[in-house]
């Protein structure tokens, strides 16, 4: 088991394109962190700079307290699940997850032992003797983790492992990579662009765009405490419901909301830390997510365009005179007709409206500047 840090890394090309920019990060031993972004972020060249499999063109990666920028991948003790399985077609399963134990020359009866207790962690021990041409999708991607598995190494890299697969399979893997975690007890770097997986997965989540870190923080602090527009409409889904054109009111003290003509009075908590902050009216983007619209009450309305029953909640989907407006509603609180083409009342609890300043597109309460400015995790923290 391990530590890993990253301490200002950059990975520029030799076409002078910056893939990852003063990239920061301490990961305790045997924490799960997730790397997620759009395409093209700079997730998986990070973790390709930490296998060693890409050179690092600036600052360090430090793996249980040394530095390992000039060591090779197969010195770094660490092991790599890929996207694609990487498998041998002309072994069998058993063959491939014993293939770097026997490069290091370990004894069969040994090999024999780690193969078999990784293939009955995995369910796979009625496939050892088949050939990965013989295995469906998910089957070869636990060959590829149970290949990585038998070489006990500090730390576990997983590179987008479950893309290739089927949704239904995703689910089930994804289940079966928690169960994993606790067995294995290491520390795990996983890559992967859907955040649903990050959600569930990681103990922390870092969030990239265009090489850049936006956040670093638990999946409960991202999903209520986006910093900026970015991460609000990323993470969550459906997605966050965004209001432009409204305002940040300030009247007697007290701060308001005013989103299409209507003001809501914000809750205590925003109100400290905005006091805190000596926010100033202004314009902002005013963001609230589906899950705490209310529909048949206040004096937001809306026509819906889309209804979808989804069992245990309805998915709605409808229009103001400005704004598309999702709206995600259990059954069982549901007391308004939703029908297609249906006018209705809407409107969500103050204290969860998120506010993100319209020049910037910043958190006005969870973005912190001084933070961002030093390359540490941007979101602050209050004591009240």
């Amino acid at each position: 088991m391990a530590s890993v840090k990253l301490t200002n890394v950059e990975k520029v090309y030799d076409n002078k394109v910056v893939a990852v920019h003063d990239f920061n990060l301490d990961i305790k031993d045997k924490e799960f962190i997730v790397f997620v972004g759009p395409s093209g972020c700079g997730k998986s060249t990070t973790l390709r700079m930490i296998a060693g499999l890409e050179e690092i063109s600036s600052g360090t990666v430090e793996i249980d307290g040394e530095v390992v920028n000039d060591l090779q991948p197969k010195d770094r003790d660490i092991a790599m699940v890929f996207q694609n399985y990487a498998l041998y077609p002309h072994m069998t399963v058993y063959d491939n997850i014993a293939f770097s134990l026997r490069l290091k020359k370990v004894p069969e009866d040994q090999i024999y032992e780690k193969v078999t207790w990784a293939a009955e962690i995995l369910g796979i021990t009625d496939y050892l003797l088949r050939k990965p041409r013989a295995l469906s999708g998910g089957q070869r991607q636990r060959v590829a983790i149970g290949r990585a598995m038998v070489r006990n190494s500090k730390v576990f890299l997983m590179d987008e492992p479950l893309s290739n697969l089927d949704a239904k399979l995703r689910n089930q893997m994804r289940a079966e990579i928690i169960l994993l975690r606790q067995r294995l007890d290491t520390t795990f770097i996983y890559v992967t662009h859907d955040q649903t997986e990050a959600m569930t997965l990681g103990d922390r989540i870092v969030i990239m765009k265009d090489g850049y870190v936006n956040q670093i923080g638990t999946p409960q602090e991202v999903f209520n405490k986006p910093v900026n527009l970015f991460v609000a409409g990323f993470i969550g889904m459906p997605v966050m419901n965004f209001f432009d054109h409204c305002k940040l009111l300030l009247e007697d003290g007290k701060y308001y909301a005013e989103i299409r003509g209507v003001k809501f009075l914000l809750g205590d908590f925003q109100q400290k830390a905005l006091h805190q902050n000596g926010a100033k009216p202004c314009d902002i983007v005013a963001g609230i997510r589906p899950q705490h619209v209310t529909v048949g009450e206040g004096e937001l309305t809306a026509q819906i365009e889309v209804s979808e029953m989804m069992g245990s909640e309805y998915n709605i989907h409808a229009r103001t005179d400005k704004d598309e407006v999702v709206m995600l509603i259990p059954t069982v609180d549901l007391t308004t007709d939703v029908s297609m083409g249906k006018t209705i009342n809407f409107t969500t609890r103050p204290h969860l409206i998120q506010l993100f300043d319209r020049e910037t597109g910043n958190n006005i309460i969870w973005y912190d500047a001084e933070s961002a400015a030093n390359n540490a995790p941007v979101c602050k923290r209050y004591d009240f």
